[in-house]
This record gives structure tokens, sequence and C-alpha cells, in this order.
């Protein structure tokens, strides 16, 4: 697949850098998943960076590893792209791209994509009961993401998505644009509580004017501490 389209098959070293780096760098970026014998393919629009504990120069307290390392987070302080999948409100898969030497935690959250191959099948997975929603919403957040990919906590949860081995019966390949985008659009990151909601962490990435992107809305305290009222953060 190298040079196809502009993109080529990502390496360790694209994702070393720490997640702030990477990020934009992700956009327009291709997650191919092969599960349940079907292929879906989706282009990356809108990420998020997170740091874990000693991560960078600036603590992150909106980050899962914001504390050091647990069985929760472990992946994130595992070799980069590898996937780190995680359950928010018990429900959502969401997939983030490791990041930064193994070692130091870090993770791109994707946040929304356009499904680009395979868009029946994310139907299927994301409606089931066959009720009409616009195809932009097939990827259009971070749940909606990982159930059309079919990547799920626990089952997938630190698949190779660089190496490409098989995991719980899932392969994933991320593909890299040759040339990042420029003039990409950055802000607060969506839902993140507290201060680290808010302008103080501009770590949220899109492609300006792109349909599936999600819309902005603050977490838990983040627009009282916009204003100047700190909080701690809350995670879900």
């Amino acid at each position: 697949m190298t040079g196809t389209g502009g993109l080529r098959p990502a390496t360790r070293n694209d994702l070393a850098a720490l997640p702030l780096e990477v990020a934009p760098t992700l956009l327009g970026a291709h997650l191919v998943v092969a599960a349940e014998g079907e292929t879906v393919v989706a282009r990356i629009t809108e990420v998020e960076a997170y740091h874990g504990a000693g991560t960078g120069e600036v603590p992150d307290p909106g980050s899962h590893a914001r504390t050091g390392r647990s069985a929760r987070n472990a992946t994130m302080w595992g070799e980069p792209g590898h996937l780190y999948v995680y359950l928010s409100h018990g429900i959502h898969s969401c997939v983030n791209v490791v990041c930064a030497p193994a070692g130091v935690a870090g993770g791109v959250l994707l946040r929304a994509a356009e499904i680009v191959e395979g868009e029946q099948v994310a139907v299927r997975r994301r409606f089931p009961a066959g009720e009409p929603r616009p195809s932009r919403d097939l990827a259009r957040g971070p749940g909606r993401l990982g159930q059309s990919l079919a990547l799920r906590h626990r089952d997938h949860d630190g698949i190779d998505a660089v190496g490409g081995a098989v995991q719980a019966g899932a392969v994933a390949r991320l593909l890299v644009r040759e040339r990042p985008l420029e003039h990409v659009a950055t802000g607060p990151r969506v839902g993140v509580a507290g201060l680290a909601g808010t302008d103080a962490f501009p770590w949220r990435f899109w492609i300006r004017g792109d349909p599936t992107v999600s819309a902005f809305r603050w977490g838990r305290g983040a627009a009282a501490a916009a204003s100047g009222a700190r909080k701690p953060a809350v995670l879900d």
C-alpha cells in the first residue's frame, strides 16, 4: 500500500514523539481494521492528545495516566503503534493510538472519522435495527468510531496497528499521510472536565469544515474553569 493515495504504513518512529506532536499528523490517516470477517477503513478527521504522568513539560490532568501506571492504562506506557482501547461510561469502546517511546505514557484519541471503505458493514454494526442515519454519523465521536470498526475494550486493547498481528480475531493497520495536512484547526478537548477541558489545553485537532467532526461540548466544570474558577478534573 506504500504510496497509494498519498498514504504509507505507519512505523514506530512515526509515532515515537509525544502525543501533542503526533496528533495533528494523524489527520487524514487511515485506520484499516479487518474484524468479524469484514474490513472497514476509517479516514481520521479529529483527534485529541493525552500525556501521562511525567510526559512532556506540562502535566495533563485530563489523561487516564495522569497519576501513573495502572491496570486500565497499561497499554499507554507500551510500544508506540499499539491501540489503547478503553471503556467509556461502561458502554463505549474508544480507540487511541499509543505514542511516545515505550515507558513514556501517551496516546492520541481518535475522536472522529469518515468511513471510506466498508460503509455498509459499519452501518450494520452501528444500526442493527436498520434505522436510517446520515453516513457522517457512522464514526462521528469516539464511541461510534470504535463500534464501526468493531474494536472492543478488553478484546482489542493493545492490538498492534504497526506490526499488524492478529488479536482476538482482528487485524488493525495504520496508514499515515506521506505529507501531513496543513492548516488544521485546534482547540480545547471535547467533554473533558475541569481545567483539562479548556483553552489551557488546546490539544484537540481536526480537519476544518469536515462534516464528520464532532460538535464541541464542555466537560463538567470546564466552562467555569475557563472563566477562572479552577476546579479539579474528573474523568469518566
